[in-house]
């Protein structure tokens, strides 16, 4: 039985999930994780730590990394939706500075792998979203990084018409361009 299908990305190691989903008079059900089935789709784990945010309509996460200790990033929304972003931040990457930016949704029910080389980010479209990710690797506030989410270099289509206006983190609000990250990994 096939639990899962994927869906082509343009940026590589960036994977869109589709869960199969079973539906009848009394709601759902998914699964949203099977190690075997995942290592199959590109998705190489292993996953250290599960991390859930709670955000209202406009609110703006992102575009976060860590320098040193990245981590990749298995994203699913639970209730409401975002638009979700991975750009590729990897110097030698033939992709570098590209972006991939999808809906996630509790309708849709897709998950978005986003490889440690990656920053992450996400606009809420609904009055409030639960986004809940796995990651490869422990949080560390001071390996954080991060690039400003309207770095005209990136040229993001963030949906800002479905939003009155961006919430950002005093955190978020300073971030530097791409064009300006000088930091060597330590892999």
């Amino acid at each position: 039985m096939e639990r899962f299908s994927v869906r082509e990305t343009p940026l590589p190691g960036v994977v869109l999930i589709e869960p199969k989903v079973f539906e009848d008079e009394r709601g759902f059900f998914l699964e949203t994780y099977r190690l075997q089935d995942f290592h199959s789709l590109g998705v190489p784990g292993p996953f250290v730590q599960d991390n859930h945010s709670r955000s209202r309509k406009g609110v703006l996460r992102g575009l976060h990394f860590q320098k040193n200790r990245p981590q990749g990033k298995l994203v699913r929304v639970v209730r409401g939706r975002i638009f979700d972003v991975a750009v590729d931040i990897a110097p030698h990457s033939p992709t570098f500075g590209q972006w991939y930016g999808v809906e996630l949704s509790e309708e849709n029910h897709y998950l978005l792998y986003i490889p440690p080389s990656y920053a992450h980010g996400f606009l809420v479209l609904s009055p409030v979203a639960d986004v809940l990710y796995k990651v490869t690797d422990y949080y560390a506030p001071e390996d954080e990084g991060g690039i400003l989410w309207n770095d005209p270099d990136l040229g993001i289509a963030w949906p800002l018409e479905e939003v009155e206006e961006v919430l950002l983190s005093p955190k978020d609000r300073k971030w530097g361009r791409l064009r300006d990250l000088h930091f060597e990994r330590h892999a």
